[in-house]
């Protein structure tokens, strides 16, 4: 198994164990990361502590107090072209649990608003 491209010893990372939906990768020093608001407002320093195919486990660099964690991008580089959509699920201090969200297609997409206007209409 690897971890970015490297074997899990290389990485110092092992594989977490526990009540989880997928398997887990845990990474001993965590990984340099960003969160960034979707509309691009903010951005946090962290680390990446585990992840897995549904989520993540982050520690956050600075106060998170005020800011929209509903969704928001965690970037696995400084230029981001590597990230992945995220909403927080979790909050133990400066460590939160992330859900990554799936991509959006135009299907899916118009099924929501589809279904939004449904609300509104029984309203």
């Amino acid at each position: 198994m690897a971890c970015a491209g490297f074997t899990i010893q290389e990485m110092g990372c092992h594989v977490a164990y526990g009540d989880r939906k997928s398997e887990r990768i845990e990474f001993e020093r965590g990984i340099d990361v960003y969160i960034m608001g979707i509309d691009g407002t903010w951005r946090r320093d962290g680390k990446l502590n585990d992840v897995s195919r549904t989520g993540a486990r982050l520690t956050v660099n600075g106060s998170i107090q005020g800011l929209d964690l509903k969704e928001f991008f965690l970037l696995l580089s400084s230029t981001g072209l590597a990230y992945r959509r995220c909403r927080m699920v979790r909050l133990a201090g400066n460590q939160i649990g992330v859900e990554f969200l799936k991509p959006t297609t135009e299907k899916s997409r118009k099924a929501a608003i589809e279904k939004y206007h449904q609300k509104l209409e029984h309203r």
